[in-house]
């Protein structure tokens, strides 16, 4: 399974802020399920509450109670860098000469630890693991001499990677999205009232109006309840590199990110995929919940019938209890469930969006297997995923990738199917409305942003960090 980055909202001017940020959050979670936290602002102090674990989980009526404050920002985390611990939950809220700064970051900085090592020879101290908190100490440095604004084109100056930020001090309160514009970042009104996420799924339950996204280089700053907008530096790339892997798998199918309607992208992938390659076989069934998008496309144009032939429990959260090693594969079926009946002596194309590490498909088929389907085809609506991502995305080394390792046929051979086809990068292309506007890294090694370090999440860790 591929983890999904991390979650940001943000309000500027409401009585309810924190109750509207946690439904904000809410709405977001399954772009992080470690920890998740919200900081508010009454006018002189910040207030914040942060755990680990999920959004409904972490927050009780009296948490709601005890932010005070119209103005809040708020983060949901799955950890690209930094361990799984409460210490690096963010949002991050520093106090420095008098005044609250708030920081939430969603992405991966790629030269964060040469930052850090910089950092600490001036005399920096770091309590964490996260790349996020590199950020926050070139920002205050910046806030010295520098406005909110100034400030923020300073730090980002220094750093390269992906990052879609909000950043809140003393009553003024910015988003901002990296040139490259890797993840997305919206803006809309509600009630008159400036708020920003990361996907539009999160204004769609706060009746919210979406207004646009957050350009890839631009600062939107609101202050005094006005909003402005300045770029983060000139001149800026020619195409935005925004990561196609969240319209393929990680943005909720409700969501409008990119200026895309990432149910339609999907569909639109299954369409394609159908196009390239359809097998002679009974039905075409998606592996829930990932598969679902891109098998209904795949089910129109091929005329194939459409089966849900595994059923996924929904039920199954972060505190599961894990089963022994004696019962290993009980791990695979409380999540999912086959219908012997729908898949016995028949001939089955399996529609997923993707295989990483191959280890879930391969214990899937053999399940179908043992149930006596006669034949398993697999298509995937997207290309082989080969080369590991520097810009927030769990899939960091390229050992870990199957397609790196082996050729379609070893692949084939593995996952033990009659048939194997992935979505060519130009069927996929095909698929969105700006194609040169995409990051393709995993897929074909071109990077945008190189990245020279190495070491992995757990790059910034030291002994005590996380403790």
């Amino acid at each position: 399974m591929i983890k999904h980055d991390c979650g940001v909202f943000g309000i500027y001017d409401h009585e309810e802020a924190a109750r509207l940020t946690y439904f904000g959050l809410y709405a977001q979670q399954h772009r992080g399920q470690e920890s998740a936290g919200i900081v508010t602002w009454d006018g002189g102090e910040a207030y914040e509450h942060k755990r680990m674990g999920l959004v409904p989980d972490i927050f009780s009526e009296a948490d709601l109670q005890s932010l005070p404050g119209r103005m809040a920002i708020g983060h949901v985390r799955y950890s690209t860098t930094g361990r799984s611990v409460g210490s690096n939950a963010q949002p991050f809220c520093v106090h420095f000469q008098g005044h609250d700064i708030v920081l939430a970051h969603n992405g991966n900085l790629v030269n964060a630890g040469e930052l850090r090592e910089d950092l600490e020879e001036e005399g920096a101290i770091f309590s964490t693991g996260n790349d996020t908190e590199v950020f926050m100490h070139l920002l205050v440095r910046a806030l010295r001499h520098n406005n909110l604004p100034g400030a923020i084109k300073e730090t980002c100056a220094r750093v390269r990677g992906a990052y879609s930020l909000l950043v809140m001090v003393d009553g003024v309160m910015a988003a901002v999205r990296d040139p490259y514009g890797f993840h997305p970042l919206s803006f809309g009104y509600m009630d008159g009232t400036p708020v920003f996420a990361s996907e539009t799924c999160a204004f769609d339950l706060l009746e919210a109006q979406f207004v646009r996204s957050v350009e890839p280089g631009e600062i939107l700053i609101v202050q005094d309840g006005d909003v402005r907008s300045e770029s983060l530096l000139e001149p800026l790339p020619k195409q935005p590199r925004q990561c196609i892997f969240e319209l393929v798998y990680f943005a909720r199918p409700d969501s409008c990110i990119f200026d895309e309607q990432v149910y339609l992208c999907r569909k639109k992938m299954g369409w394609n995929l159908a196009k390239e390659s359809t097998p002679d076989v009974d039905f075409i069934m998606p592996f829930p919940d990932s598969g679902i998008y891109p098998a209904l496309g795949f089910a129109q144009y091929s005329g194939l019938p459409y089966e849900h032939a595994m059923i996924r429990n929904h039920y199954v959260g972060r505190t599961f209890i894990q089963p022994s090693q004696s019962m290993r594969s009980f791990g695979v079926r409380v999540k999912i469930n086959p219908v012997k009946e729908v898949i016995e002596g028949k001939r089955i194309c399996i529609i997923d969006d993707s295989i990483v590490r191959g280890t879930t498909m391969m214990t899937r088929v053999k399940k179908l297997r043992e149930l006596g389907a006669r034949e398993v085809h697999i298509r995937i609506s997207s290309p082989p995923v080969k080369y590991p991502c520097h810009y927030g995305i769990d899939f960091s080394s390229r050992g870990e990738l199957i397609a790196a390792r082996y050729d379609l046929d070893a692949i084939r051979c593995k996952l033990d199917v009659d048939s194997l086809h992935y979505l060519s990068i130009e069927g996929l292309l095909a698929s969105v409305r700006k194609p040169s506007t995409y990051c393709l890294a995993c897929f074909d090694g071109n990077y945008p942003v190189p990245c020279e370090e190495s070491g992995g999440k757990y790059r910034l860790e030291t002994p005590c960090a996380g403790r």
